[in-house]
């Protein structure tokens, strides 16, 4: 932690891989970081993809009954029939891509150089790396591998604690 006497701390849990999910705990980490507070990401299970060099984030439509895109106007919701359909993700992602360029909205691999650069401590879980049979060498640099100990050290003595 830095020397300011009220300076505080907060370690994320990242376990989930899809563009969408991918914003929140980057957004969150690097705005906390910029803010003075000392910020740590724990990427486990899905999350974990989100530290692999060639990411390639897609957006499922499935199960996400609050998924509404701006369309003619308005906001059409995504019915879960659509995840069916045959490139129902691929249409997802390239919308929900569209979009976020349209916008100026920073992209994740933009988000994650930020998190690199405001010395965020990424953690990946050694476990689901072994699990997943991925190795240090596919996972982007400045990073380190830790089990859940690891979090849990940091997490007792963080101020604030996320799961996302």
């Amino acid at each position: 932690m830095s020397d300011e006497s009220n300076a505080k701390s907060m370690s994320i849990i990242v376990t989930k891989g899809t563009l969408d999910w991918a914003y929140p705990p980057f957004i969150l980490a690097t705005t906390a970081a910029a803010m003075g507070l000392d910020v740590t990401m724990f990427f486990t299970f899905y999350g974990l993809g989100l530290l692999k060099k060639d990411m390639n984030l897609k957006v499922n439509p499935l199960g996400n009954a609050s998924m509404e895109m701006p369309m003619m106007g308005g906001h059409m919701a995504m019915p879960n029939i659509m995840a069916a359909i045959p490139g129902a993700t691929a249409l997802t992602t390239a919308m929900m891509k569209n979009m976020i360029k349209k916008k100026g909205i920073a992209s994740i691999d933009e988000l994650r150089e930020l998190a690199v650069e405001a010395d965020v401590n990424m953690i990946a879980c050694q476990m689901t790396m072994d699990l997943f049979e991925y190795k240090k060498e596919d996972m982007i640099e400045n990073i380190s591998v830790g089990g859940a100990a690891s979090w849990v050290d940091i997490a007792t003595r963080s101020d604030i604690n996320l799961y996302i």
